[in-house]
């Protein structure tokens, strides 16, 4: 859960995500769920490249078919993220 706690933070925030197929999309993330599906608004892309996509306001994009996900740097919390890392891993070790 921790990839999710983490895209719950960038809610309301831009990010790009490159799909699969070598879309790329850039818009601002209004919700995601357990399976890393997303929700994007103000969507911008390579109007030459994805002209279909020019008419899109928002979308939904399945979570098994994004490649990578980016974002600002100053967007991330590192140490927030540290810590929820490690504490995830203290749970793993705790139920062994």
């Amino acid at each position: 859960m921790l990839f999710y706690s983490f895209f719950k933070t960038l809610i309301g925030k831009e990010v790009v995500v490159e799909l699969k197929n070598d879309v790329i999309i850039t818009g601002t993330l209004i919700a995601v769920d357990q399976m890393l599906n997303i929700k994007l608004n103000n969507l911008k892309c390579d109007a030459t490249l994805f002209p279909q996509i020019q008419t899109m306001t928002d979308c939904f994009i399945r979570g098994n078919t994004i490649r990578y996900v980016s974002m600002a740097e100053n967007n991330i919390d590192v140490q927030l993220l540290h810590d929820a890392t490690l504490l995830e891993l203290n749970e793993i070790k705790s139920k062994q």
